[in-house]
């Protein structure tokens, strides 16, 4: 016969038993939710396009899971989790609609800020990719972010989609796992200015073209459009081509990253679409020089996507930031800058020479790696925290 000295008893209450049933919500539902990167503005469900695109929220609670759907054809999501502000989990999300448990067990009185961050680019060459977020469940409950003072918009290539940012330097397989927006300069940059920033980027293209030298796979021609450089009635039916409501969201500086791509095209072959016979092709001199003409016609549409860019963001600051993967291009780009400026009056644009990778620094499919982008993020950081200690004195 057990005494009342040896019955069980119950465990006292302490904050880390201590919870609330689980509790679904639509992202409708979160007052306090924050949306990053280039979207429809639609919540049922949120369609994440972009590189670094994702939400944020503060949550109480214990327990936290993420209704996630995804789709593709040949190319899968990835995802990272930051849990107030550290990278704690990262993940391909595979085709179809689960639950994903974002974190369990944790104090529920804290209040954790939590990211979830598409690691992967929009991928261009497969129209089925997509990744949803339905909404979130938990026991705990949300609370306002706080909104940061500046907004910093990324266009690039490979090099801002982090591609090789993640895997070791003998990686040569082109897949999205070897991709990262956290270990990405713009996220770095972003953080150490306390920003809130965008990425728009895509690997292989450029201002006038793409590195094999295919005309249309120039990143100006789609700026105005939500994703534009997507693909499919399914893209379409997602919104991705409609025109971006840029009046609701307006950078503090535009940071342009492209050019590399335009360069190499110099030394790729011709560019052939078999459907229709047109050709385009990027000349060297016989003495290894850019032909003249064609590098004007880079340095014009480089001039042209400065006046879109301005028109887009009227006040906005934009750096043309290049170098990581060699400098072949910043004559011609300085020249562009140097026009665009002299037609308009606009002396609100500049040049910044990004640091090069070096052997020490390649990462993944001889892109840069981590140490790389952290160098490029030391040397963008005091620049861009001058424009922007600038703009508040005026």
């Amino acid at each position: 016969m057990l005494t009342s000295r040896h019955m069980p008893t119950e465990p006292e209450e302490t904050p880390m038993n201590r919870h609330r049933e689980l509790q679904a919500y639509t992202l409708k539902e979160i007052a306090h939710l924050k949306v990053h990167g280039r979207t429809t503005g639609r919540l049922a469900p949120l369609t994440l396009f972009w590189t670094a695109s994702g939400i944020e929220l503060n949550a109480t609670g214990s327990e936290l899971w993420m209704d996630v759907e995804a789709d593709y054809r040949t190319y899968e999501p990835w995802i990272s989790v930051l849990i107030n502000g550290a990278p704690v989990a990262r993940q391909m999300v595979t085709a179809g609609r689960r639950r994903i448990c974002v974190f369990r067990g944790m104090n529920p009185d804290a209040v954790k800020n939590v990211r979830i961050v598409k690691d992967t680019q929009a991928m261009s060459a497969d129209p089925g990719c997509v990744l949803h977020i339905h909404g979130v469940e938990s026991d705990g409950d949300f609370l306002p972010v706080r909104a940061r003072p500046y907004k910093i918009e990324f266009i690039g290539d490979s090099i801002t989609s982090g591609e090789g940012a993640i895997g070791a330097r003998a990686e040569t397989d082109w897949i999205p796992m070897w991709f990262s927006a956290v270990l990405n300069y713009t996220a770095l940059t972003a953080d150490a200015l306390d920003a809130e920033y965008r990425v728009l980027s895509q690997s292989g293209w450029g201002v006038l073209t793409g590195w094999d030298n295919n005309p249309r796979t120039n990143m100006p021609e789609y700026y105005e459009q939500v994703c534009g450089l997507l693909t499919g009635g399914k893209n379409e039916a997602l919104g991705a081509f409609e025109r971006n409501d840029f009046a609701a969201w307006q950078p503090d500086i535009v940071v342009v990253n492209l050019g590399t791509n335009d360069g190499g095209a110099f030394h790729s072959p011709e560019w052939r679409d078999e459907a229709t016979g047109e050709r385009h092709k990027q000349r060297l001199n016989e003495d290894g020089t850019f032909n003249a003409e064609d590098l004007a016609a880079f340095e014009r549409a480089a001039e042209q996507f400065l006046g879109k860019l301005r028109a887009c963001n009227p006040k906005a600051h934009i750096v043309w930031a290049y170098g990581m993967l060699g400098t072949p291009m910043m004559p011609a780009i300085r020249r562009a800058v140097d026009a665009h400026a002299r037609r308009t009056g606009d002396r609100n644009v500049s040049v910044f020479e990004l640091p090069g990778m070096t052997d020490e620094t390649v990462g993944a499919r001889s892109h840069p790696g981590p140490a790389a982008h952290e160098a490029a993020a030391k040397a963008l950081v005091p620049y861009l925290r001058n424009v922007l200690e600038q703009r508040t004195r005026s």
